[in-house]
């Protein structure tokens, strides 16, 4: 989440024509007010020093199907851009809020966990025009996904009763774990023996050592739907970038390529997070350089 927020504000960025010009913007952070919800008001915090943007926080109460007061604080703050940060009901009930009060809906930039189908449908005519981040492409127009149709559905094998789903953000958020999933079985298989069960031990070691680089990518017919991963015992996140969407009414477009997050924010933040929790839970750190 901290490094998806920092793609998010260079998408700002990017739309203001520059890092730079990110000086005196005002920025809502309007967040489910759950502990998901805050994990990134420190991040915000952090740029907000950097760039010279001014952040509001703004929590909403769950479920979140009651956010008048919120958008009534909203309008007041006049803000250029809100980030919203939302879960379930919340997302559609924040769209047709600011569509009641006139804030413009491509200026609104959601969270992954606010950026599906089920988060904008349901908003109607007020969901035009929103952005929001991802982890995956939309759309069924991947080799994966037709790989998927021309194997398993039309032959009548998928469990998808609603086959309208297929190339949702949902659905090829699972297809994307499921990638993962088998290729660190795939690897750790490679050490530890082709055929065999893994245990939770070896497939963790699979894990961390994912390589799905350009090559491997196009073999798993999944060039543009995923990012280049390359995960290690130091890196577990192994990528951090971003692609931005927008839903036109009937469904997502991708506006962007890959955004890097920014790590050099990032990374010190959490080996910070990581030293003080391992402190107070008396967890001795692993050791990278002594694995293989």
């Amino acid at each position: 989440y901290w490094s998806q927020n920092t793609a998010k504000i260079k998408f700002i960025g990017m739309k203001e024509g520059g890092m730079d010009r990110l000086k005196g913007k005002k920025i809502v952070n309007l967040y489910h007010d759950s502990a998901y919800g805050k994990e990134t008001i420190p991040i915000l915090e952090t740029q907000a020093k950097m760039y010279g943007f001014t952040v509001t926080h703004i929590a909403v109460p769950h479920p979140g199907n009651e956010q008048q007061a919120q958008w009534l604080q909203i309008r007041q703050a006049k803000p250029d851009w809100v980030i919203l940060r939302g879960w379930g009901v919340m997302n559609p009930t924040a769209l047709k809020a600011a569509a009641k009060i006139g804030f413009p809906r491509d200026h609104i930039i959601g969270v992954w966990w606010s950026g599906a189908e089920e988060d904008v449908i349901p908003a109607g005519e007020a969901a035009k025009g929103y952005i929001a981040a991802g982890f995956n492409a939309p759309g069924a127009d991947h080799v994966v996904i037709r790989e998927i149709q021309k194997h398993v559905y039309a032959k009548g094998q998928g469990e998808l009763e609603d086959k309208s789903r297929l190339g949702t953000i949902y659905y090829n958020r699972g297809v994307l774990w499921g990638i993962l999933t088998t290729e660190a079985v795939r690897k750790a298989q490679e050490r530890f023996g082709k055929g065999k069960p893994m245990t939770g031990e070896q497939v963790r070691w699979g894990l961390e050592n994912l390589n799905i680089d350009d090559k491997r990518l196009k073999e798993l017919g999944a060039v543009g739907f995923m990012q280049p991963l390359k995960v290690s015992c130091m890196d577990h996140e192994g990528g951090g970038a971003v692609k931005f969407q927008q839903w036109d009414g009937g469904q997502w477009k991708v506006l962007t390529d890959w955004i890097a997050s920014d790590q050099s924010i990032v990374r010190p933040m959490i080996e910070a997070s990581a030293a003080q929790y391992a402190q107070e839970k008396g967890i001795a750190r692993r050791d990278c350089s002594t694995e293989k």
